[in-house]
C-alpha cells in the first residue's frame, strides 16, 4: 500500500498525508475509539496510516526483538509497542523523524518518516537509529473514497500534525490534545456534530 503514487502529491490536493485523524466521541468501532491517527499516505487510491496513542501491552520491545531474532541483550532503547491498527497486525512500523532513513524509508511531511524494515529495530535496540521514534504492529487502512466517506459521516476530525504531539505528549494525553489544537473541547463534541 506505500506506492510512489501514493506520495507524490500535491499539497493542496486534498489529501491528508501528514495530518492527523481524531475520532470522534461517538466512533462506532472499538478498535479506533479515541484514537490518533498519523496518515502516512493518502490518495484517490486510499490512505494508510497509524494509530500513536494506543499501546499494546500484549508485548514488550525485549519480546518482539526475540521473536523476529535480534540478539541485543538488553537493548539500549527499548521501546513501547503500539496498536497501529487492525490491519496486519504482525507487521511492524516505525515512525520516525527524518534524521534517519534507509532504502525503503518512505518519508511522509514535515521531517517525519516511516520504515518498515528489521534494521530499524536492529539500529534502536543498538541504541542507534532516529532521535524520535514509534513503533507499531499494524496499520489502519482505507479503500478509494472510504475514508472520506468515514469523515463525510462524522467519523473523524483532521488536525496538523507536529513532532511534539507524535512523539513527545504522552499517549493518554494525545486525543485531548489533537482535539485542542483544532479549537475543539471533547465535551463540546457529540456523535451528531458536524466536521470543524
Amino acid at each position: 500500500m506505500l506506492d510512489a503514487a501514493m506520495t507524490e502529491q500535491n499539497p493542496n490536493s486534498g489529501y491528508l498525508t501528514g495530518q492527523l485523524l481524531v475520532a470522534m466521541p461517538a466512533m462506532s468501532d472499538p478498535r479506533f475509539e479515541r484514537s490518533v491517527i498519523y496518515i502516512c499516505a493518502h490518495s484517490e487510491d486510499g490512505a494508510m496510516g497509524l494509530v500513536i496513542n494506543r499501546e499494546l501491552d500484549s508485548i514488550t520491545f525485549p519480546d518482539l526483538l526475540e521473536q523476529i531474532g535480534i540478539e541485543t541483550t538488553p537493548p539500549e532503547n527499548a521501546i513501547r509497542i503500539l496498536f497501529g491498527g487492525p490491519v496486519e497486525q504482525s507487521r511492524g512500523f516505525v515512525l520516525h523523524s527524518a534524521d534517519y532513513k534507509l532504502d525503503g524509508t518512505l518519508e511522509v511531511d514535515g521531517g517525519i518518516a516511516l520504515t518498515a524494515s528489521i534494521d530499524i529495530l536492529k539500529a534502536i535496540a543498538e541504541g542507534d537509529g532516529p532521535a524520535q521514534r514509534l513503533l507499531a504492529l499494524g496499520y489502519a487502512g482505507w479503500g478509494p473514497g472510504q475514508l472520506e466517506g468515514e469523515i463525510q459521516q462524522n467519523g473523524w476530525l483532521h488536525a496538523p500534525a507536529d513532532h511534539d504531539l507524535i512523539f513527545g505528549l504522552e499517549l493518554e494525553t494525545r486525543w485531548n490534545e489533537s482535539l485542542a489544537r483544532i479549537g475543539i473541547s471533547p465535551s463540546a463534541l457529540s456523535g451528531q456534530a458536524g466536521h470543524a
